[in-house]
């Protein structure tokens, strides 16, 4: 059949609940190339194969071709693993990745596919709806909500990727550039790294600004299996590497826990250029400075802790967004400083 146009590309461990809704969802996309389902089923021991068998004539009817590979060793390879076999395994020019447990609408492949022809070397996300509706409404409203410049500048924060892996587009030339996936398995933020790569290499982020999939929730998800430090780590690395380097010295906006912890995080060479912490609270403000006990530097350093308005640009920012019942926003606008040149979010 020669090559599609777009691969749906789905790894499979242990979906028997929602893989139904999830295929029916292929099936009904309404683009009007040629389309491939490639799954890898990474040691599945619960009804998933029996499931894909059984949508593998549905689909094939309909005119997209399915492509199913895995392995059923004792233990699963990991989603990175996974990913990487599904795209070597399949032949479209473009990549639509899509978790097991998640749907698309309609006219998911048409609209991105639309966008990555016209953005070749742009990862293509989406807007979402959470299902239970609920959960994680900051989060959510982040992914929908975030301004086209802000897909570029808040990359530094702990909600990772500005817009997210089950939503992800992309032309295969470029995954091939920026690729593979990290196959570390579990305890890996694949997604997180590949995206940074994907930056580092000069990559456009681009969201489709229609709810083009259903993201559901629930509590025992790969998501959360990644140690948080881990992702701090990366996280502070990134930073450093990509936004402090244009900065001669800048002031923390935090003088509370996350402050702190991002001053000790960094090298000693950027930890030179906090020149300040800044905060709200008065307690904070009152003691002055904040002594880095653990520096191998003598004498100590010792950071001054400033009043926000006292305190001068730019900022990078370790106070959690909506936290604050709208506090912090309100302090943060009336300072009118441009988002990337002035400040940063990294919480």
């Amino acid at each position: 059949p020669g090559r599609s146009d777009t691969s749906v590309i789905l790894p499979v461990h242990n979906a028997d609940l929602w893989l139904d809704e999830c295929l029916e969802s292929v099936l009904q996309q309404d683009f009007e190339g040629t389309m491939e389902l490639s799954v890898f089923n990474d040691a599945s021991k619960d009804k998933s194969m029996t499931i894909i068998e059984k949508w593998k004539p549905k689909l094939e009817g309909s005119g997209i071709l399915v492509v199913v590979g895995g392995h059923d060793s004792p233990s699963p390879r990991g989603v990175g693993y996974s990913k990487n076999q599904a795209i070597a395994q399949s032949s479209g020019a473009y990549l639509c990745f899509l978790d097991s447990d998640d749907a698309m609408m309609p006219g998911r492949v048409r609209l991105q596919y639309e966008a990555a022809v016209q953005h070749p070397t742009s990862i293509i996300g989406c807007r979402v709806r959470r299902d239970p509706p609920g959960s994680t409404e900051r989060y959510t409203r982040w992914i929908n909500q975030l301004a086209p410049p802000q897909l570029l500048t808040q990359v530094f924060t702990a909600h990772g990727p500005t817009v997210i892996m089950p939503t992800w587009f992309c032309s295969r030339a470029w995954f091939s550039h920026v690729g593979p996936f990290d196959e570390g398995g579990q305890g890996v933020p694949e997604d997180l790294l590949f995206f940074y790569q994907h930056l580092r290499k000069g990559g456009g982020v681009l969201r489709v600004d229609q709810t083009l999939l259903l993201y559901r929730h629930h509590p025992h998800a790969a998501t959360h299996s990644v140690l948080e430090t881990t992702i701090w780590t990366h996280r502070v690395r990134f930073l450093e590497e990509r936004a402090l380097p244009s900065w001669t010295s800048f002031t923390i906006w935090n003088a509370g826990k996350q402050g702190r912890r991002l001053y000790r995080s960094l090298t000693a060479a950027s930890r030179r250029k906090v020149v300040a912490f800044c905060d709200v609270d008065e307690n904070k403000i009152r003691k002055g400075f904040y002594c880095y006990e653990g520096a191998q530097e003598r004498p100590k350093p010792r950071v001054p802790i400033l009043h926000f308005r006292a305190a001068r640009p730019p900022f990078v920012l370790c106070v959690k967004l909506d936290l604050t019942g709208g506090e912090f926003e309100d302090n943060l606008r009336s300072l009118h400083l441009q988002e990337g040149r002035d400040f940063l979010h990294f919480s």
